[in-house]
């Protein structure tokens, strides 16, 4: 990165801008991190100290010698610190265990309507998570954090649901409060599509920096990664492409009041319509991948043109923001053969060569996994962020017991 004329590189200090490198495994000895920071051996040693004792580091005697007593290895203490990244989605739940390095100890999906309600659900994930820790062998206080992404409009400052269409009873609803008296833990709330850029950024795609993950399910979303950060925009709505309007479609009126709109017109709830029509019963994004899978020919039709739509209001995203890498994921996206053929065609066809030459267009890679994956990212990225690191060691808080 480039800094401007007298400007200085910041240099990382705290006790949480150490654990950083450590966690990023930028640093790995203490003499490293006196190199990469440029600080005192002695203020590196205070800092260390301070994340020892606070049980987020250990260090152990694992390192090569060059010549008389091995240096000391610096690690995450990640036994007794674990994240629930929990996929809420129409008719499902599945929540992965965590802990604060990425690594996944168990997953576990459960059918489940969001229809039901904010309690009805929010209460399952509160047995299943509690199940999930006592299977792991984790006491409850090893839980530090919860994301959870939802398919709907939320405003992440405040995690609350905002007119969500396919989530009645959840409207404004205060769902990080809700855990509130079973665990002390911070719950981060995020539209699904994000997360599941979260998740594909942090599994398959980690050196891209520009990437978008467009979710072809019931609806379409975009999840927008810019310069290597989620980017949600103003008030969290950003990427909300499915209320894109595609020309030539008037008649195609959209849950949200308005008519033409992408997902009204391409996404599986409207494949599925279109195909009842034509006689063969559909009901979901799933049924009409099941006749895809099945061969119906129809179906095919109508599945490459979705993506010749989608590929249009993707062609003006490539040119407008010139990502490196477009994942596709969703419901949809395991026909992706056919659904991919028809993106790329028209994305090819209607974009700037120089947007194009190094774009690469994909199915995702994390797969069903994808949200739940990315909400345990962004529990731990909020966990493990410098500014909460710096407030655990400064009130003296005990996160895990260091082994003897």
């Amino acid at each position: 990165m480039t800094f401007p004329p007298g400007e200085e590189r910041p240099v990382p200090g705290s006790p949480g801008d150490v654990l950083t490198l450590i966690s990023a495994g930028s640093a790995t000895t203490r003499a490293d991190l006196a190199r990469i920071t440029g600080l005192a051996r002695s203020t590196i040693s205070q800092r260390v100290d301070a994340l020892i004792e606070s049980g987020l580091v250990l260090e152990t005697e694992s390192g090569e010698s060059t010549g008389g007593r091995p240096p000391r290895q610096l690690r995450l203490h990640t036994d007794g610190h674990v994240v629930a990244g929990v996929d809420l989605g129409a008719t499902h739940c599945r929540i992965a265990l965590m802990d604060i390095s990425g690594n996944t100890l168990t997953i576990r999906e459960d059918p489940l309507h969001i229809a039901e309600g904010p309690e009805t659900v929010l209460g399952h994930v509160c047995e299943r998570v509690d199940g999930m820790l006592a299977e792991t062998g984790r006491p409850m206080s090893a839980l530090k954090a919860i994301g959870i992404g939802v398919p709907g409009p939320v405003e992440f400052a405040t995690g609350r649901p905002n007119n969500p269409p396919i989530m009645p009873g959840w409207n404004d609803y205060p769902i990080p409060e809700f855990f509130a008296d079973r665990y002390d833990a911070t719950v981060l709330v995020d539209n699904d599509v994000n997360v599941m850029a979260l998740g594909e950024r942090r599994y398959a795609f980690t050196t891209t920096s520009y990437l978008l993950f467009v979710k072809v399910g019931t609806g379409i979303g975009c999840g927008i990664v810019a310069g290597g950060k989620l980017h949600r925009g103003a008030q969290g709505s950003a990427g909300d492409i499915g209320h894109i309007r595609v020309s030539g479609h008037d008649e195609a009126g959209c849950r949200c009041g308005n008519s033409a709109c992408l997902e009204a017109v391409a996404g599986g709830a409207a494949l599925a319509r279109k195909l009842t029509e034509l006689g063969f019963p559909a009901e979901s994004a799933a049924d009409v991948v099941a006749l895809v899978q099945n061969g119906n020919t129809q179906a095919l039709r109508l599945v490459r043109e979705a993506g010749r739509l989608i590929g249009e209001v993707l062609a003006s995203l490539v040119n407008f923001f010139n990502p490196e890498v477009i994942v596709i994921g969703g419901a949809l996206a395991r026909v992706h053969d056919h659904l991919l053929a028809g993106i790329r065609e028209t994305i090819y066809r209607r974009s700037l060569p120089l947007a194009t030459h190094h774009l690469t267009i994909v199915p995702s890679r994390t797969g069903v996994d994808a949200a739940a994956l990315g909400a345990g990212i962004l529990a731990i990225e909020h966990y493990l962020a410098p500014d909460n690191i710096n407030r655990i060691v400064n009130d003296g808080e005990n996160v895990g017991t260091v082994p003897a």
